[in-house]
């Protein structure tokens, strides 16, 4: 079995100020690092997080979606419960887009593709997920391999998710035959040892503002 994941922030991370991509009355956007949490965790040591942080500036500031601690860029917190239930709508209704940046073990053989399998939590070895036809959850993304360099014996791919299941990006392209570069759950020993982090950021967002309706779009460039 691959390692567990981390359970403590980087002690770099420790005095790091919050990258704020947007503010204004209704919204937050950050661009959140590697190795911290979007929210509290279990135990003293994940109680240091993205919404603690963003709280302690904007009591008002609400969770709306969570990046996994390990993945890098673009999330945003509403400000006040009517925000927060508009973006939360947002989001059900699908009308929120994500685009994420990933470098993956190998080359994908098409230039494009989606996965469309099922995934369920593997109880006796979570937080892993897993492909189950029977009783997953229906999952979809949609990837593109990118014309540009990774590390040797890598590729970069631009992803889509449809649907927001926990670790779907990590357990689609590992069934992909290309995990993730970094991946402490789901890539083998040599694909986990070419990156000391998770090679996946969220690269650009696209939602409704809670203010006036309006779609905005929201980007922060892979650190990778």
């Amino acid at each position: 079995m691959s390692p567990l994941p981390q359970t403590r922030i980087p002690p770099e991370l420790a005095n790091v100020p919050l990258v704020v991509l947007h503010q204004d009355d209704h919204l937050l956007v950050f661009d959140k690092p590697a190795g911290l949490p979007s929210v509290p965790g279990r135990g003293e040591s994940l109680q240091d997080c993205l919404s603690a942080r963003a709280q302690a500036i904007w009591p008002d500031a609400r969770v709306v979606h969570r990046l996994d601690m390990a993945t890098s860029g673009v999330i945003v917190m509403a400000r006040g419960a009517d925000a927060l239930r508009r973006l939360s709508l947002a989001f059900e209704q699908r009308r929120v887009r994500k685009h994420y940046e990933a470098v993956v073990a190998g080359t994908p053989a098409e230039a494009a593709g989606t996965v469309d399998l099922p995934l369920i939590c593997d109880w006796p070895n979570r937080p892993r997920q897993i492909v189950d036809p029977v009783q997953g959850k229906p999952s979809r993304t949609h990837w593109q391999r990118l014309d540009r360099d990774g590390l040797p014996g890598t590729s970069r791919v631009r992803l889509e998710p449809v649907t927001g299941r926990t670790h779907q990006l990590r357990v689609h392209l590992l069934a992909l035959g290309h995990p993730i570069v970094g991946d402490a759950l789901y890539a083998p020993p040599e694909v986990l040892a070419l990156s000391p982090r998770l090679l996946l950021h969220a690269c650009r967002l696209e939602l409704p503002h809670p203010g006036d309706g309006g779609m905005r779009v929201f980007e922060a460039g892979a650190p990778f």
